[in-house]
């Protein structure tokens, strides 16, 4: 896919709102070459996912073996949003804690307090953390307006086809 269709998609405002949830799910094969389907936290830059993990995540292996990820963003009702993105993770060993990682739990509801302890918690437990940069290199964005999954839109055509026959 071609990176103007990529920023033309993810610049639609739907896309935005999706990229701007807590949220998604990150598809990988694992060491054992079986799929796996993770919800974690992640922040969008602007140009890429961001995601953090701690430096003994199982994840971070496959990963170093197979790069290749995909991602969904989604909601929760009828008919549902989805942001589907494909990318390589590339892999960040920082010291100390991310702002992303911050920043993508800053979301949640806490109290300033408790935002405080959380903070303290995260910095005495982590000595450094594993970032994950994913540019997507494919996107897709079903919303079920103007946008519909691939075997749908081709059942549409086909529809129409016999109609006008």
């Amino acid at each position: 896919m071609e990176q103007h269709t990529i920023t033309e998609i993810l610049n639609r405002s739907i896309s935005r709102e999706l990229l701007a949830r807590d949220l998604l799910r990150l598809a990988y094969v694992a060491k054992d070459g079986t799929p796996r389907n993770i919800p974690i936290a992640f922040t969008w830059n602007g140009s890429q996912i961001v995601l953090c993990t701690t430096k003994n995540a199982p994840k971070l292996h496959s990963l170093r073996h197979n790069p290749q990820v995909a991602l969904t963003i989604d909601t929760e009702v009828h008919p549902p949003k989805i942001l589907l993105l494909r990318g390589r993770a590339e892999l960040d060993v920082v010291d100390g804690i991310p702002e992303e990682y911050l920043q993508m739990n800053g979301s949640y509801e806490m109290t300033p307090e408790q935002r405080v302890e959380w903070e303290a918690e995260v910095r005495s437990l982590y000595d450094g953390m594993v970032r994950i940069v994913i540019t997507p290199t494919w996107a897709k964005l079903i919303d079920f307006d103007t946008t519909l999954p691939t075997a749908v839109e081709e059942l549409v055509r086909q529809r129409a086809e016999r109609q006008q026959a």
